[in-house]
């Protein structure tokens, strides 16, 4: 009997799903792919949308040049899975059956109760938040002036917050725009995750944009004109973005699926299996268990990794073999601020078989660093898209 696999979302994890699925499984199965959205987005790359929205005829990829003919896709939101029917539920009233369910639907903002933040921020976790960050702050510049420039507050210095604040830095000098930005971070350094070398060149960096960096101190509460940070500091804004963490999906607090309280983030073992028979999670959408007392980090590259896997297990758990544990392995990190680039421990590969920190230093920049950043989204996109598409998207990365 030809088994139902039903992979949700087009993100990372989704879309990587998807492809590994194919690959291992082929005509085996019978595939369906559900998202709300008709295309895949290269999320890491969607800040560039903010100073460029044409950017997103490179970074935005329609379901139909990514999946097979054979793999059906439905357009639709998920409303819920049931576990017992073993159906997905959808909000045009019509479900789905399945043998195995891939759960990658993502994450969404999390606001951490913050006063006001959720009302009055803008996030950046889909093509429409890229294109309404840019026309916020075109419409903010239009109305500012020299003596009374325009207020951004971007909120949060990690990946996506210091990515940003380097596009609307972009956007500035290219309009010659009367913009202020601010970045701010409550914890003591940008780019928390980081060592100390990476965030001082960050620093450094974003410093040398004329982007205004403010540590050490929360943001307490948010109205609509201003930004309070810590006891006494008061940032008035015209366009506020929040980058500052994440959560799970609505939908999934309503998943009969052993979760995290807090966050509802699914819980899945090394091989991604839930608390469900036939139910997959990865991605962002899931706590992935690994070594020691923290799970997989929810971040691009562990998604990608991730996918490729899931396929391989989805074939072994048909024909009732042992599942492969997934290890997640750190490949480094490359941060752009702008055109420019910054990369830490940066791990050899097929093409180049030295630690790269021996020949350009660890962190390093420069046109390696942009290179290398180009290379990692160029790469994916031809993984999930073919090289054509990643020759188009090539110059805007």
């Amino acid at each position: 009997m030809t088994e139902n696999v039903v992979v949700l979302g087009s993100g990372y994890a989704g879309a990587g799903a998807v492809k590994s699925i194919e690959k291992k499984l082929g005509d085996r199965v019978d595939l369906t792919w559900v998202s709300d959205v008709d295309h895949h987005l290269v999320l890491h790359e969607a800040h560039r949308c903010i100073r460029n929205p044409r950017v997103k005829e490179k970074i935005a990829i329609p379901v139909d040049d990514i999946k097979k003919p054979s793999t059906r896709f439905v357009q639709a939101e998920v409303t819920n899975v049931d576990t017992d029917e073993q159906v997905v539920e959808l909000d045009d009233g019509t479900e789905v059956n399945y043998d195995y369910c891939v759960v990658g639907i993502g994450s969404q903002t999390a606001f951490f109760g913050i006063e006001g933040l959720q009302e009055h921020a803008l996030t950046l976790k889909n093509l429409s938040d890229a294109l309404e960050i840019h026309d916020a702050i075109k419409e903010a510049a239009r109305d500012a002036t020299r003596a009374d420039p325009a207020q951004v507050i971007v909120g949060g210095a990690g990946l996506s917050g210091i990515q940003s604040a380097g596009e609307i830095a972009e956007f500035r000098d290219m309009h010659r725009a009367p913009i202020d930005i601010h970045l701010v971070e409550g914890l003591d350094n940008v780019f928390p995750p980081g060592k100390p070398e990476i965030q001082a060149k960050l620093d450094e960096m974003l410093r040398d944009r004329d982007i205004q960096i403010h540590t050490g101190e929360f943001i307490g509460e948010v109205d609509d004109e201003t930004v309070y940070v810590g006891d006494d500091k008061e940032l008035d804004y015209d366009v506020l973005l929040w980058t500052g963490g994440i959560t799970g999906q609505n939908v999934a607090e309503k998943l009969d699926i052993g979760q995290d309280e807090r966050s509802h983030r699914l819980h899945a073992s090394s091989s991604f299996k839930t608390s469900e028979p036939g139910v997959f999670a990865i991605g962002d959408s899931a706590l992935v268990d690994q070594p020691g007392d923290e799970p997989a980090p929810p971040t691009a590259q562990a998604a990608w990794d991730a996918a490729e896997i899931v396929g391989e297990n989805i074939k072994r758990d048909i024909n009732d073999q042992p599942l492969q544990e997934w290890r997640y392995k750190d490949k480094g990190t490359v941060v752009s601020v702008g055109d420019e680039a910054v990369a830490q421990d940066i791990k050899p590969t097929e093409a180049i078989d030295i630690p790269i920190a021996q020949v350009l230093g660890n962190p390093f920049d420069g046109m390696a660093a942009e290179t290398l950043k180009k290379g990692i989204a160029a790469r994916w996109i031809n993984k999930v898209a073919g090289p054509s598409h990643a020759a188009k998207a090539w110059p805007d990365m």
